[in-house]
């Protein structure tokens, strides 16, 4: 499974504020281009987004659904882009000295994907998912600098 590690300036709950939006996804997901619907219990447990992955003119419909929701520390995720497969997506937080450090863990577990040995697969998604946290981080960030005092 790929790890990737950053430390946000905020707390985990802040964190999780932005996680808990699933509308924020595409803001911060690498490749993600846009969120088409959201069930109405996100983020619990089951709930599902849709979302679209790629540029125009080549987009792949697909959702994306959480396995577990444990605020302030810990989000599971499905997610699906097919024909590439599915994979698990796990993100942890803990609170550090300047902030949070949010650990991302990533990996296939279906599809045409598992076919890439792991060698190759993880160092492309952990860059991939070293530009979702930075992404993660501005979003966490931007809104504790407009929070009223």
């Amino acid at each position: 499974m790929s790890t990737t590690i950053r430390t946000v300036h905020g707390t985990p709950r802040e964190v999780f504020d932005v996680l808990g939006n699933a509308w924020s996804y595409s803001q911060w997901v690498v490749g993600a281009s846009r969120v088409r619907d959201v069930s109405p219990d996100w983020p619990a447990a089951g709930a599902t987004m849709h979302h679209s992955v790629g540029a125009w003119p080549v987009l792949i419909d697909d959702t994306t659904s959480i396995v577990r929701w444990e605020p302030p520390t810990l989000l599971e995720l499905t997610v699906r882009a097919w024909p590439s497969g599915e994979g698990l997506v796990r993100i942890t937080c803990r609170e550090v000295a300047d902030g949070t450090e949010v650990t991302m863990e990533e990996d296939a577990t279906k599809g045409p994907a598992l076919l890439i040995p792991r060698l190759l697969r993880d160092p492309v998604l952990h860059r991939r998912n070293i530009e979702a946290l930075r992404r993660l981080a501005n979003l966490v960030e931007r809104a504790a600098r407009f929070r009223p005092e």
